[in-house]
């Protein structure tokens, strides 16, 4: 099967998050199957950019900011999407993953106008938003398209409610985020409490400092580390550090980070934390968790069930003191902290494999063919 498959953005310090290694996870996976698979996107930061990334043959293409302000959404790129009509016609299905953006939303318009099936992944990225620029948008393409698409995959009944919001009744089909299996690796000799998301305010990095800053006087040898790119927090996030040094803490904020590093890195530290609000199904946690750490979480993440369920953490509230909280269990019985890192790791793998990820796609992608 000739598979195409569409993300906005792919840069080398994994700027757009989960999206690209979604992309990634699937193609590889579907290429292991024996489809051919292309990805496409627009990209900045590179060099040369490169031919493949992790196996998967990608194109990309220059990005061009032709909305000021408007974050990833202003984005686009006229080269990839002068690429993309002969690139569509010469696909049988394409996978696009979806925003109010100025790349995935033409790229869904031209796959519509050639007649080629098409599915649309938003990530949580389409909702019932009050941005200004939301409505005419949806008026004139999302709603369109959403309609079009010979299916509509979504992680969670909330994102589901949310795109029928937009858009009504679709053709929803449900797909979690799977990930590779990947080789437990034991903690390291020193604890280490790893925050590895965008520095961006939903995140909440600035709180992960500030627990850090708590913790320090029960736990000196405990370092506390913050991966990935700024969004808008890095100078709060710095000021926060150097307070938080000034009375002994070992905190540091290493930057952006390759999306192809992300795995290695996570099993380098002991715990992994992250403090977002409203995060629909972060990549990061499920990835910690697939490398069998312990992972902390709010009760607003879309993974905070199966962290429940598999007891692969800990669910806290948004308040610092509940994340203070949960990382001082976990670091206080290393021994415990392991067993629901090893927990969560098994359910991972009976639950979330790329495999299966892989042959639920190959089975709507015939279908919507056929």
């Amino acid at each position: 099967m000739r598979i195409l498959s569409v993300v906005s953005l792919v840069t080398p310090d994994g700027a757009y998050g989960g999206p690209v290694r979604v992309a990634l996870n699937q193609a590889a996976a579907l290429i292991k199957l024996g489809h051919q698979v292309t990805l496409a996107a627009a990209t900045r930061g590179y060099q040369d950019p490169p031919l493949e990334i992790d196996g998967v043959p990608i194109r990309l293409f220059p990005a061009l900011t032709v909305l000021p302000g408007t974050g990833f959404a202003g984005i686009s790129s006229p080269q990839l999407l002068r690429w993309l009509p002969n690139a569509i016609r010469a696909a049988e299905v394409v996978h696009l993953h979806t925003a109010r953006d100025l790349i995935t939303l033409p790229a869904a318009a031209l796959t519509h106008r050639a007649g080629v099936p098409y599915f649309l992944q938003t990530h949580g990225m389409i909702d019932a938003s009050t941005n200004p620029l939301a409505a005419p948008l949806d008026a004139v393409a999302t709603r369109r398209l959403l309609r079009a698409a010979a299916g509509v995959f979504h992680l969670t009944e909330f994102e589901r409610s949310q795109l029928q919001q937009v858009a009504g009744d679709l053709r929803f089909v449900p797909l979690a985020n799977g990930v590779p299996s990947a080789a437990a690796t034991p903690p390291p000799n020193q604890p280490e409490v790893l925050f590895l998301a965008r520095l961006a305010s939903r995140k909440r990095p600035k709180l992960f400092v500030e627990a850090a800053r708590r913790l320090h006087a029960d736990y000196p040898d405990t370092s506390f580390a913050l991966v990935g790119p700024d969004e808008g927090e890095g100078r709060t996030v710095e000021a926060a550090i150097t307070a938080a040094v000034a009375e002994g803490a070992q905190v540091s904020w290493e930057g952006a980070l390759a999306p192809d590093r992300t795995l290695e890195r996570l099993g380098r530290s002991s715990v992994y934390v992250l403090p977002s609000v409203n995060e629909p199904y972060p990549m990061s946690v499920l990835e910690a968790i697939s490398v069998g750490r312990p992972v902390v979480v709010t009760e607003s993440c879309g993974l905070a069930d199966f962290v429940r369920r598999t007891d692969a953490g800990i669910v806290v509230d948004d308040s610092v003191e509940a994340l203070t909280e949960a990382i001082a269990e976990l670091l206080a019985d290393p021994a415990a902290a392991a067993q629901r890192g090893l927990r969560g790791q098994t359910a991972v793998r009976a639950e979330l494999s790329m495999e299966a990820i892989a042959e639920q796609l190959v089975g709507q992608y015939s279908a919507a063919i056929s």
